[in-house]
């Protein structure tokens, strides 16, 4: 009994028996000898019955100092300082404080549509509500509740996919949605594209993990090209592997432009620091700057990474974020097959089902596309992938429903279209009216976003600001961020959050408020960068 520990049942079991006290304890003498035994021998092998009532040790707590250095190291600064005193904004207004000068804390800091107010589309809901409870599609009265291209959608995965969405997938995805997307880049790209190079992910920023797990090899010897501006997701990845970011500055005076000669200098650079560098990663529609590259840009990073043996990593994720018709949206892929001749290139492209005009951010859905990868090392991108199992189900049926929407003639097709089309021209319009705003502010310099949800302003802060920074132990521009949110409610992300070309202050904000707020939203900043303004003149 005592071999079997105290975990196991058997002694344990009858060490709790032997020292409840003797009124739970009154049995016949027959049920009683064992543990009367038991203590007789557990006294003689540890020092007596007070060794089983002296107290455990005090127990080991992490200190800071003791967990993985490089989570320390890491920043991400869409969710940082900003978020959290607005959090503690919000908790204060929650309890009657008569303290906060406004009614609503605005969230322009993170491109999360559904909570600032935009509504799911109909069609993929429905659908996804079938998936979730199949017992509906067997009820009476469920034609009257639901579309009947919606139940037919169902009906199709449902066959596909007989275990449902409770049941873990294929590490890759449920083939039935690869297959979709597949059609969907065919369709798009007019070149054909195969589900066996598409992974289901959740959401496109768990495929960027993967694939720098993937070609980073640790060591602080390796070196990732990333655009400053940069989306936040990069620079924390790379602190949590120890990997060089190797910063390219686009150039803010000319629409956010991508500098190939940049590429060529920071690559150098890197070479004679002994630094590898793995691959180039680009943001287009871009975020936080909102531009959108024009073609003869992208043959020139594809061109780069061929004669350099890069990874070309395509963040592609706001490809349905287009505000200038003269800047169209074109897919790496899609630049790279109608080159001739053909360089030789590994590309990754990526997509999610959180931005565009669906915005199902909490869905987490989306996937990569792989193009010129060696078979070997695309069955270890397998093989990472599985150590987690699968993406989250619900999130892969989102992301068959993003690329496979209902069609003209389909019953949900006027619908579906109808509020698409309504949520991209109210983008539209918000991003112009915020951008107009903006400028003319006094400092405030800020370029029309060609794509993406986002403006990315420059501000000139007066020397007495940037005293008063310093002298608060802050970043200018967090400094300028912190205040506008104490004085008007309104959460933006301060521009160092993203990188930022060396004496220039920004901050990042979207335009995803609804309409009826964008007045309010720069009638506030307004009043408030008056006021700043004349503070520090």
């Amino acid at each position: 009994a005592i071999k079997e520990g105290p975990y196991l049942g058997g002694a344990g079991f009858e060490m709790r028996q032997a020292l409840r006290p003797a009124a739970q304890t009154a049995r016949p003498v027959a049920q009683t000898a064992r543990p009367l035994a038991l203590r007789r021998r557990l006294s003689t092998l540890h020092g007596g019955a007070d060794a089983l009532r002296k107290p455990y040790p005090p127990s080991h707590v992490l200190t800071l100092g003791e967990i993985n250095p490089n989570v320390l190291s890491a920043q991400y600064a869409v969710r940082g300082e900003l978020v959290q005193r607005a959090a503690a904004i919000k908790e204060e207004m929650a309890a009657g404080s008569a303290n906060v000068p406004f009614k609503k804390v605005l969230e322009c800091n993170i491109g999360n549509p559904q909570a600032v107010g935009q509504s799911p589309i109909g069609f993929n809901r429905q659908v996804l509500s079938l998936m979730v409870c199949p017992a509906l599609l067997d009820q009476p009265g469920v034609d009257a509740l639901f579309a009947p291209d919606a139940i037919a959608r169902a009906k199709e995965y449902l066959a596909a996919i007989p275990s449902g969405v409770g049941a873990y997938s294929d590490s890759q995805g449920f083939r039935i949605v690869r297959e979709q997307v597949a059609d969907f880049i065919s369709s798009r790209d007019g070149l054909p594209a195969s589900p066996e190079d598409i992974f289901l992910t959740d959401g496109a920023s768990k495929g960027v993990g993967f694939l720098l797990s993937l070609i980073l090899r640790g060591g602080g010897s390796d070196g990732l090209l990333v655009p400053i501006p940069q989306y936040p997701l990069y620079s924390a990845t790379l602190a949590l592997q120890e990997t060089h970011m190797l910063g390219y500055e686009l150039d803010e005076a000319a629409g956010w432009s991508l500098p190939i000669s940049l590429l060529e200098a920071e690559l150098e650079d890197a070479q004679a620091k002994g630094v590898a560098t793995r691959a180039l990663v680009v943001i287009n529609p871009g975020n936080p700057t909102g531009n959108s590259l024009p073609y003869d840009n992208m043959v020139e990073c594809i061109d780069f990474c061929a004669k350099h043996g890069l990874v070309l990593m395509a963040d592609e994720v706001y490809q349905e974020n287009i505000w200038d018709g003269g800047r169209p949206f074109h897919s790496f892929k899609k630049v790279l097959m109608e080159m001739s001749p053909r360089p030789n290139l590994q590309l990754v492209s990526f997509h999610s089902t959180s931005k565009g005009f669906l915005g199902e951010c909490g869905l987490r859905g989306g996937y990569f596309e792989i193009v010129g990868f060696d078979p070997e090392v695309k069955a270890q991108l397998l093989k990472l992938i599985s150590i987690g199992l699968c993406s989250n189900t619900l999130g892969q049926i989102a992301t068959g429903l993003m690329v496979q929407p209902p069609r003209p003639g389909d019953a949900s097709y006027e619908i579906y279209s109808g509020e698409r089309d309504a949520i991209l021209a109210s983008m539209k319009r918000r991003a112009t009216m915020l951008v107009d705003g903006l400028n003319a502010l006094e400092g405030v310099t800020c370029n029309q976003p060609q794509g993406a949800m986002y403006a990315f302003p420059s501000i000139t802060l007066p020397p007495k600001a940037i005293a008063a920074a310093k002298d608060a132990g802050k970043v200018p521009d967090t400094f300028y961020a912190l205040a506008l949110l104490e004085a008007t409610g309104i959460v933006v992300v301060p521009g160092s959050g993203f990188g930022q070309k060396e004496g220039t202050w920004h901050f990042r904000t979207t335009f995803l408020p609804p309409e009826s707020e964008m007045t309010d939203v720069v009638d506030r900043m307004t009043a408030f960068h008056a006021d700043f303004m004349g503070k520090y003149a």
